[in-house]
């Protein structure tokens, strides 16, 4: 029976080597957590194409929507880590999540193999096109005054336009009364309706009413202006250096990939973010490609922790403020 179970081991052994040798065998499966036409599905159906290309196999969108991307971020952290099911998270699903659902089902620095940064998306600080404050100084000045009665849209708790909003509040000391939508577009039409004051989110989002003249644009939080935006300041120029964040996407694995599967999701990321073609679309959205420094499964790693440490103080304290 000894002899009958070891000669069984070294078999799957060797079945599990092969396996991994000829991965992939079958079409992939990336689970995008957001619904189709989102920032967050937009970069991962242009990282996908490529990226099928190289592996030889179709990488599959599929979308599955639910409490601020963490149903879908949950399924496919319970996959089998067999290379076949890779996710696309974000900034909300794998930093800001910890602090504001409660009895999450993963945990974002230590239920995943990390493959690499897929793209930043910079945040935008808007306002309603009536808004007579003429540059974010004067904008933070009102806020600050009007206190209450300035209202501040969000697509929800969880999505990026709240916790980048809640860290602005944060950060400029304001208390507006906080507006949610089920989702950027409605909260988007009520700012172009001036029913709404001002909100924080993607510049893949706003950009075009920015562009069109149909909302205000206060800054750009990041250290270098958008190409997409080249008349927005930065927030530094602006005089608000402390807010500088971007709703970065990334590629995940549920743990336990083989080294060498591993090895070749993070080789066809690198490839695709490399593709001339992906790189175009990426940047003429407004979305930035990662540097060499922050490519790879290491410095998504880094990445993670730093995010989850940066948002989960000011998230819990937003949220025990507001019940």
């Amino acid at each position: 029976m000894r002899r009958a179970f070891a000669i069984g081991l070294l078999s799957a052994l060797a079945a599990f080597g092969a396996a991994a040798d000829t991965y992939p065998q079958r079409p992939i499966t990336m689970v995008v957590p957001f619904a189709a036409g989102g920032p967050t599905d937009v970069i991962a159906r242009i990282v996908a194409e490529p990226m099928s290309q190289v592996l030889g196999q179709q990488v599959v969108i599929e979308n599955v929507t639910g409490a601020g991307g963490t149903t879908g971020i949950t399924r496919a952290s319970q996959a089998s880590p067999d290379g076949y099911t890779i996710m696309m998270g974000h900034m909300g699903t794998h930093g800001a999540a910890p602090a504001l659902f409660k009895g999450l089902k993963y945990d974002p620095a230590k239920s995943f193999d990390p493959i690499g940064l897929a793209a930043g998306t910079p945040i935008v600080i808007v306002a309603k096109k009536a808004m007579p404050a003429q540059d974010l100084k004067g904008f933070i000045e009102g806020l600050k005054s009007g206190g209450a009665s300035i209202n501040q849209a969000h697509a929800g708790v969880g999505s990026v336009s709240h916790s980048t909003g809640v860290l602005f509040d944060s950060i400029v000391g304001a208390k507006p009364t906080l507006v949610v939508y089920r989702g950027t577009g409605p909260a988007l039409n009520d700012l172009m309706a001036g029913q709404v004051d001002f909100m924080t989110d993607q510049i893949v989002n706003v950009a075009p009413q920015i562009a069109g003249g149909t909302i205000k644009a206060y800054a750009i939080a990041t250290p270098e202006r958008s190409p997409s935006l080249p008349d927005v300041p930065t927030t530094k120029e602006a005089g608000l250096p402390d807010y500088e964040v971007s709703a970065w996407n990334a590629v995940f694995a549920p743990k336990g990939l083989p080294v060498d599967v591993r090895a070749k999701l993070v080789a066809a990321l690198d490839a695709a973010l490399k593709d001339p073609g992906a790189k175009r679309r990426i940047l003429e959205l407004g979305g930035t490609v990662p540097k060499d420094a922050e490519a790879g499964p290491d410095a998504l790693q880094k990445l993670v922790e730093r995010e989850v440490a940066r948002w989960t103080p000011v998230l819990r304290s937003a949220v025990d403020a507001n019940p």
